[in-house]
């Protein structure tokens, strides 16, 4: 039976009108086989693919069960992984409980313990945190979990991996046997699965798939490229023009990766934050509100914030570098295409990561044993991402910026060679794999931003050698040095 609306699912009317007020009527397919099992309190597990409404899968359960007007005191408990999920599940309860006194409070590092203490005291119903912080707090009988009614673990597939599965053990310990469990995912492997059952009662395991679907979202268009690490900003420049292209994600290997793209886009004009473990809380929280108001349109993400953006409108998302397993590229990508929207996702291999990309190739099945060799001006780039011809060599918002000039391509797409100044370093090429392949140029038309004092440790984030020598002569002149002087940035500004 397919239902229509959320009181068809034995909703009540006043959490109905709440999601209504935020445009939101019908329930998606986990939520239409979820939610009337879970509001007789059934244990289930979840499952479903990213983006596809499994936060209101278990949370509009659990808010009716507790009652209209729940007691003081938690009664239900929500954990999950990362600080930026506790904030993103909290603020989806909020919606559904807007008319309604029952209170929501996130617990997570990061963030000063006396307002989460005070929610706390004032009688918060519904605890949304992470392992850490809540154990921390429990130890110190700050918070009570001895009346929790409802326990739900969001990302359960995370949640029980070895690194969490003893603070997951010692949160059971503190919550009464008797209780209603849910458990949430968009993966779930056997393993887990079993894992699971310890804590359950039970349990119903829920697939909610298209039969004639894959592992992957079927409104999700998916590029693999072989790039240049050296040519990967420029690329990543070009698709940003690309027609129709709303917010975007870009995630990275490492935390300095992330704050090196940062300034190379702020310094090419656009408007990009980012969200990685360097940042303290207060900047990732910033970043993560002006990316989802839109004051952000460019996110830069290591794998922190991957299962903690629900942001409906992103159109893009890019892996500046490939994932480690087929399970993170599922949950990168999952970023876009939400909420039914379509969606595009451009992944770029390098020579050295072949063999993750053929493990990725195989378990999800893409087809692309090779991925196609593309640089910031191989003609299959600008069809495949709807990018413009005349974007080449401009920068957004400014037709007097021409982008790195000289960017590695192919022999039969190069356009003709244009002169070069006096003071412009001479072109490279370097050996990769056995073969030679053109090397993205030292010389750069626009100023480069770096991080100041950042040593950096990755191969992709090592600046040119001729780069820095030329950055120390010009720090004595009066001309290059205001070119190259590093710049105050704040990233959730």
């Amino acid at each position: 039976m397919t239902f229509l609306t959320f009181s068809d699912l034995n909703i009540e009317q006043d959490i109905v009108d709440a999601l209504a007020g935020k445009g939101i009527i019908e329930p998606f397919p986990i939520q239409e086989q979820t939610i009337p099992l879970a509001l007789t309190g059934q244990d289930i597990i979840g499952q479903a693919k990213t983006g596809t409404g499994k936060t209101f899968g278990f949370g509009l359960p659990l808010i009716q069960r507790l009652g209209a007007d729940p007691a003081h005191g938690v009664k239900a408990l929500v954990v999950v992984p990362t600080r930026e999920l506790a904030v993103q599940v909290t603020e989806d309860l909020e919606v559904a409980t807007s008319n309604r006194p029952t209170t929501i409070v996130s617990i997570y590092g990061g963030k000063a313990y006396e307002g989460q203490i005070e929610q706390l005291k004032a009688g918060a119903q519904i605890v949304v945190g992470t392992p850490g912080r809540l154990i921390d707090l429990q130890r110190q009988r700050l918070l009570d979990l001895s009346h929790v009614q409802e326990v739900v673990l969001d990302e359960a597939d995370r949640m029980l991996d070895l690194g969490f599965l003893s603070d997951i053990e010692r949160i059971f310990q503190a919550v009464p046997d008797v209780r209603h469990t849910m458990l949430f995912s968009a993966t779930m492997p056997a393993p887990i699965v079993a894992l699971a059952r310890r804590f359950m009662t039970r349990p119903v395991h829920i697939r909610a798939t298209d039969p004639d679907e894959g592992l992957m979202q079927a409104n999700i268009k998916h590029l693999v490229y072989r790039a240049h690490s050296l040519d990967k900003d420029e690329v990543i420049a070009r698709i940003l023009q690309a027609e129709g292209r709303g917010k975007t994600v870009v995630f990275t290997r490492t935390k300095r990766a992330a704050a090196k793209l940062v300034e190379e886009l702020k310094d090419r004009g656009f408007n990009a934050a980012a969200v990685h473990g360097d940042l303290n809380q207060e900047q990732r929280e910033r970043a993560m509100a002006a990316f989802k108001a839109g004051k952000r349109d460019v996110l830069i993400a290591t794998d922190v914030a991957a299962r903690g953006i629900d942001v409906d409108d992103v159109t893009h998302v890019i892996n500046h570098t490939i994932p480690d397993d087929p399970d993170t590229y599922l949950h990168r990508a999952g970023r876009t295409g939400r909420a039914g929207k379509t969606g595009i996702a451009v992944t770029f291999v390098d020579w050295d990561d072949m063999h993750k990309w053929t493990l990725i190739d195989k378990a999800l099945d893409f087809g692309i044993p090779e991925p196609v060799e593309t640089y910031s001006s191989s003609p299959h780039l600008f069809e495949e991402l709807d990018i413009p011809q005349g974007t080449k060599g401009r920068l957004p918002g400014s037709s007097s910026h021409a982008a790195s000039a000289g960017t590695p391509e192919r022999a039969s797409s190069r356009p003709p060679r244009q002169p070069r100044d006096a003071g412009d370093a001479p072109r490279r090429r370097t050996r990769t794999g056995g073969s030679e392949q053109p090397a993205a140029p030292v010389a750069e038309s626009a100023p480069r931003v770096e991080s100041a004092g950042a040593e950096s440790t990755d191969a992709d984030d090592s600046a040119p050698k001729r780069r820095r020598r030329r950055r120390r002569r010009g720090a004595g002149t009066g001309g290059e040095a205001t070119a190259s002087a590093p710049q105050q940035t704040s990233d959730g500004e």
